[in-house]
């Protein structure tokens, strides 16, 4: 008989930790489907997923591919005033054009990505934060290639074969320009990528059958792309660092595609700025960030890694996260 006894509070048991993998690589795949690669019963992935994503541990939403829209963002690294990172860090996580906020260790540094264009960009960093009193200085760097993005990253708790057969199908098709239905449809599963036709078709005030050929349609464009959001800490992953590396030019993409693809990794890009990768990474615990840093950077022939320990992530994915600072 399978059994429920992990609490979504603590660190998800080993069963949890595969689901969550599971929607890592398809957020909309099919509990009868997870069920059958995972060889558990349909009853059981029902019930834990139910628990996990009613809970809010465990968040599905769609994100853009944003391969293009990234060369050019901007990563900010904004020093506050002792006591005031709440304050910048909720204001920028209320922007819709900042997807990714985190609170660093020691309470008086927010990084943030911006994805904007130039007015707004400009209005932001040389009107409205400074106006706010409580930032001291803000450093801007400009992502100038992508290596991988958060919607890459997996935890690593599925075999090769098990990741394989839940992955959606590639797109077939040039991204269609959406209409009214379609933005109202990519609209719902931006907050909830787990809604089911039915309820999908209900919102929509649109037939089943033309939601499920609409999405069949949004797909093959690949205008679905899903993101699990979690906790790491619930997945044995207690330290989440930002490292801004000084690679040799002639072997940053190298070392950038080597990073993409380690499991620990969860984005890397090449920036602008003192440091020219920057990369952010799971570990099970300081310890951990020590081995990745002498036994993967080390190899690589990085000359210079400064680590920035995330206290707090505020935002991910576009998901705005809740919890105390941890100072």
């Amino acid at each position: 008989m399978d059994t429920d006894s992990a609490d979504p509070a603590t660190l998800l048991d080993e069963l949890d930790r595969r689901l969550v993998c599971a929607l890592q690589v398809d957020g909309r795949a099919e509990t009868g489907r997870i069920a059958e690669v995972l060889g558990v019963s349909a009853r059981t992935v029902t019930r834990r997923l139910g628990r996990l994503l009613g809970s809010g541990t465990v968040t599905v939403v769609l994100i853009p591919d944003v391969r293009d829209r990234a060369v050019g963002a901007l990563l900010l690294r904004v020093r506050v005033l002792r006591g005031k990172v709440d304050t910048i860090a909720q204001a920028l996580a209320a922007r819709p054009d900042v997807p990714f906020v985190d609170v660093m260790l020691g309470g008086q540094e927010v990084g943030a990505v911006v994805l904007t264009d130039a007015g707004a960009r400009d209005r932001l960093l040389y009107g409205q934060l400074p106006a706010t009193g409580a930032v001291l200085e803000t450093d801007v760097h400009a992502v100038l290639h992508l290596f991988a993005d958060a919607g890459r990253w997996r935890s690593g708790h599925l075999t090769e074969e098990q990741a394989a057969a839940l992955a959606p199908p590639a797109p077939t098709t040039a991204p269609p320009e959406p209409d009214a239905l379609d933005r109202l449809l990519l609209d719902l599963l931006g907050r909830d990528a787990r809604r089911s036709h039915a309820s999908l078709a209900a919102a929509a005030g649109a037939p089943e059958s033309t939601v499920r050929r609409r999405l069949h349609r949004l797909a093959a464009g690949g205008l679905l792309r899903t993101h699990a959001t979690v906790d790491p800490r619930l997945l044995g992953m207690a330290v989440d660092a930002n490292l801004w590396l000084d690679v040799p030019p002639g072997r940053l993409a190298e070392v950038g595609a080597a990073l993409a693809d380690h499991p620990q990794v969860h984005g890397v890009l090449a920036t602008s700025g003192r440091a020219n990768l920057m990369a952010t990474v799971f570990c099970p615990d300081h310890s951990g960030l020590y081995r990745f840093t002498t036994e993967t950077l080390g190899p690589l022939g990085v000359a210079r890694a400064e680590t920035a320990i995330v206290a707090r992530a505020v935002k991910r994915a576009g998901v705005v996260l809740g919890g105390p600072v941890r100072r």
